[in-house]
């Protein structure tokens, strides 16, 4: 409860100027990798699908599935400054998307309930990755899709180091000139190195009963997409 009450609390801060920052911190590679993970949905989810953006933010994620998906999208997520510039977002282009407060880690919805669960630059924030895979994995249907969208490890030996002096010197500089919050960018690259590469979180997918997992590496592994399906039959 203390890990995510200083969590909510830095994000509702900076929430005004996340956006901006975003975008412009990442050269705006960000908004390439959230249509990767709707391109991948696509084609993948039944007629009528219902889909769940956990720890939805700004609503970004949940705006481009609303636009490239056939599907009904639902929001989460647990800082309501974010959500409330999430809902401006959505009331502006007429989409229909319900945000619902909540914690990734004790979602409202019952078992079962979405055939897609994406979660963009979130899990890494929760208290415990493995239970927040688990809840995940509760909240699909069988043969469900989670799609996880994480910052990742580099894998370009030459360009691994030029980016992780980007991320631990530059970023955290600019981010807190601008966001008027230079803890909440240190906590981003400091978060970034104690989550899981890409190999140990398709492992830990796997642990948490997911299946066909498998991950793509995006700008050089900057950021991994990883993919997975709850298996027909299970609890």
């Amino acid at each position: 409860m203390e890990h995510a009450s200083r969590v909510r609390a830095m994000f509702a801060n900076i929430s005004t100027r996340y956006d901006l920052l975003n975008h412009f911190l990442s050269g705006n590679m960000d908004k390439r990798w959230r249509r990767k993970v709707a391109l991948e949905l696509s084609g993948e989810l039944p007629p009528d699908a219902q889909v769940l953006d956990v720890a939805c933010g700004t609503g970004d994620l949940a705006l481009t599935l609303f636009e490239q998906l056939d599907a009904k999208v639902f929001g989460a997520d647990f800082c309501r400054p974010m959500l409330e510039i999430a809902n401006a977002k959505a009331a502006r282009i007429e989409a229909s998307i319900p945000f619902i407060e909540a914690d990734a880690l004790a979602l409202p919805f019952q078992d079962a309930s979405f055939d897609a669960v994406t979660i963009a630059f979130g899990l890494r924030n929760l208290a415990s990755v493995a239970d927040g895979l688990k809840e995940l994995k509760r909240i699909l249907r069988p043969e469900g899709k989670a799609a996880i969208l994480e910052f990742s490890s580099p894998q370009l030996p030459g360009f691994s180091s030029s980016f992780k002096l980007y991320f631990t010197k530059l970023l955290p500089l600019i981010g807190g000139v601008v966001s008027g919050s230079r803890s909440a960018y240190e906590y981003l690259p400091d978060s970034v190195s104690r989550f899981p590469n890409q190999q140990r979180l398709a492992a830990l997918m796997v642990e948490a009963g997911f299946e066909k997992v498998r991950y793509l590496n995006l700008t050089g592994g900057v950021a991994a997409l990883h993919l997975g399906t709850r298996p027909p039959g299970t609890s």
